[in-house]
């Protein structure tokens, strides 16, 4: 029960590293406490968005641009398609810093962008209405990622390169001694050279188990689809969106083959315990009056609500990532704290986790996602 490497946690950026390391020719098992895709962390609900000129800051672009690159390499191993070209919009009032992030950071990386007053995306897109003040980002080479069919595609190229996966399978213990990973089961025991620990919300717990105390907030999350007119709101006509506003920040899908409008509310959440059941959506009475209330502002023609979910953020104190090796264990490598924007990056994450562990370093610059801000 000896391999290479184990990678705790085989959700969005676990399973990607888990195709990395097992297509490195790395005798590689995956763990995960249920079977991904599921709807027990942060990787359900069909969809994501990828954003290039990220208004979260400059030092996220080249990521955002190698993700984008290597989903667009998964779809040609696979022969699926996993991102849909919907372009993405972004909104803010003009003097935000979120959407400054955005205009810099498309100049610095010569990036395709439309910067459009209120009376344009109005007109462009009548199913929105913008005050004035109000200006939108429209990225037209961003889009749709399939979330859940991304890590399935990833599973199953993992698999094909020799990866065991075991699902349904809660770590109990966790050790490292003479640069040797020990790991306990409810039933089993495994070791291994090396280890990843990307197990969203459980990571904290995890790690406390080697002797590393991170910033780690899990909270709930709701979002829901709503019935449109899909004369305007179709994937092919309407763009995905990210909204900054007074009220909150709202992000949302076109209506994808008739599923209807997704919307959610990127701020907020109740902090909450990962082992415990999460109240559903609709338990709290804000779960669909936050949604009613932005759709009332900017999309009013909106009403009917389909359904809704929950999901989890894991927050760190500055929602910036946590990516790096752990400071006494060089042969463990952490992936955490993705605060809700992390999904689009799983397939960059992925990588930079096998060359973690391959040969200590990447080629990317995870500096920002250091542990050592924290202390």
């Amino acid at each position: 029960m000896h391999y290479d490497v184990i990678v705790i946690g085989a959700g969005s950026m676990g399973m990607a590293a888990g195709y990395f390391l097992s297509k490195s020719g790395k005798r590689t098992l995956l763990l995960d406490s249920f079977s991904p895709p599921h709807n027990k962390g942060s990787h359900h609900g069909d969809t994501r968005i990828i954003r290039h000129a990220y208004g979260e800051g400059e030092e996220y672009v080249p990521l955002a641009l190698k993700a984008q690159e290597l989903w667009n390499e998964l779809e040609k191993v696979t022969g699926k398609q996993l991102f849909l070209p919907t372009g993405v919009l972004n909104v803010s009032h003009e003097k935000t810093g979120f959407i400054q992030n955005i205009i810099s950071s498309s100049k610095a990386y010569s990036l395709p962008l439309e910067v459009l007053d209120s009376i344009e995306v109005n007109k462009r897109w009548p199913g929105i209405t913008l005050p004035n003040k109000y200006i939108g980002c429209f990225e037209p080479t961003s889009g749709v990622l399939k979330c859940e069919e991304c890590i399935e595609a990833y599973r199953d190229l993992a698999e094909r390169h020799g990866a065991t996966i075991l699902t349904n399978s809660k770590v109990r213990e966790l050790s490292v001694h003479d640069k040797r990973v020990t790991i306990k089961t409810e039933g089993q025991t495994f070791t291994a050279d090396a280890l990843v620990v990307s197990a969203g919300a459980w990571s904290g717990s995890l790690l406390s188990m080697l002797d590393l105390n991170l910033p780690l907030n899990p909270v709930r999350k709701t979002f829901a689809w709503f019935d449109v007119n899909e004369d305007l709101y179709n994937h092919k006509d309407f763009p995905a969106f990210s909204f900054e506003t007074s009220q909150g920040q709202y992000y949302g899908f076109p209506s994808i083959n008739g599923s209807g409008l997704k919307v959610g509310r990127h701020d907020g959440g109740e902090t909450i315990n990962p082992d415990e059941a999460i109240l559903g959506f609709g338990e709290l009475e804000k779960d669909e009056t936050d949604l009613r209330q932005f759709l009332h502002n900017y999309m009013p023609s909106i009403q009917q609500l389909k359904y809704g979910k929950t999901c989890m953020y894991t927050l760190t104190p500055d929602e910036d990532f946590i990516i790096d090796l752990h400071p006494n264990y060089s042969n463990v490598a952490i992936a955490s704290g993705f605060s809700g924007h992390g999904f689009k990056f799983s397939s960059v994450v992925g990588q930079i986790l096998s060359e973690l562990i391959i040969s200590g370093k990447t080629e990317q610059n995870i500096s920002p996602f250091s542990i050592n801000r924290f202390k």
